[in-house]
């Protein structure tokens, strides 16, 4: 990873932060992009105090608003040539609904709609950057979507602490197929592109989840709960071991005893995986192309 160009977002706090420490050790240059300035700030400077010499830049955007989202794709690529890892770490778990700017479910918007436009606004600096790999922390409460309709997976509605679950479950699920969807359409640049789940770690978004903090509790000092470090230790695996340089579209899962469960039915639908990848794509207001080859029309200028 010496002195390779990676994309971290979300690294203020929890598992991005330990991705953002694993990272600048192994020597990589990274661009945080980050909410919170203050907090955004904060981080470089202790990235930089514990690894002496180590490039970082901070950029700061909110992923649910897809203006922001424009503008610090055009401030990354305009730092950077090329990318050798992207990493979409950041995600939220809100218990009331909200609205993005855009008009979307704001968990949806922050969890899917904005890191995919990034990730498709970074195709090129990507591209030049291959063999490059993109990496997306997902999770098992996929799973429990059961239906997903892609004409209106991003509609807000009213839900609460426990309706909330399931927002934030199939924002996941949108995370898992555009992951595959971008390992099928990408693979040609030689661009890989995985997915995980970090297993049950204790960080402020796992604890916002209803229940959870007495679970966690319970549990948190045996195997089951993992530490934000040993959850980003899979992400790390993911951008640098060569074993996953060339097979993308997985979904890896760092939860104990998950592997004895059958996989979830629909990550396994291609034409799910492309119709939510092309509704995506008009979401975010990039018009839709084959193989999504350079974007047309007024985000000509971004990709």
């Amino acid at each position: 990873m010496k002195d390779a160009h990676c994309v971290v977002t979300g690294a203020t706090s929890g598992i991005g932060r330990e991705i953002a420490h694993g990272l600048a050790a192994a020597g990589a240059r990274l661009a945080l992009v980050c909410r919170n300035r203050d907090k955004g700030a904060a981080t470089v400077a202790e990235l930089t105090a514990l690894w002496p010499g180590a490039d970082v830049q901070l950029f700061t955007a909110d992923l649910a608003a897809l203006a922001e989202v424009r503008s610090v794709a055009r401030e990354i690529r305009r730092h950077w040539g090329h990318v050798d890892v992207l990493v979409n770490n950041a995600g939220t778990h809100d218990l009331r609904p909200g609205v993005s700017p855009e008009g979307y479910d704001r968990m949806i918007a922050t969890n899917h709609l904005g890191p995919f436009l990034l990730t498709r606004l970074l195709l090129d600096p990507l591209r030049r950057g291959a063999p490059s790999r993109i990496v997306t922390v997902a999770s098992e409460a996929h799973r429990s979507v059961l239906r997903l309709d892609p004409s209106s997976f991003a509609e807000p509605r009213p839900y609460g602490p426990i309706g909330s679950w399931t927002v934030y479950a199939r924002s996941k699920l949108l995370n898992v197929l555009t992951t595959q969807e971008a390992a099928r359409r990408w693979a040609q640049y030689g661009i890989t592109s995985h997915a995980y789940c970090p297993g049950l770690v204790s960080t402020a978004l796992v604890r916002n989840i209803p229940l959870m903090p007495r679970l966690l509790a319970a549990a948190e000092h045996t195997p089951l709960v993992h530490s934000a470090a040993e959850g980003a230790r899979p992400a790390l695996r993911l951008a640098g071991d060569p074993e996953f340089a060339s097979r993308g579209g997985g979904f890896h899962s760092w939860m104990p005893g998950v592997r004895l469960l059958p996989p979830a039915p629909l990550r396994f639908h291609p034409s799910l995986q492309r119709e939510v990848w092309e509704r995506s794509e008009e979401l975010v207001g990039l018009r839709r192309t084959e193989h999504n080859g350079p974007v047309r029309g007024e985000d000509a200028a971004d990709e």
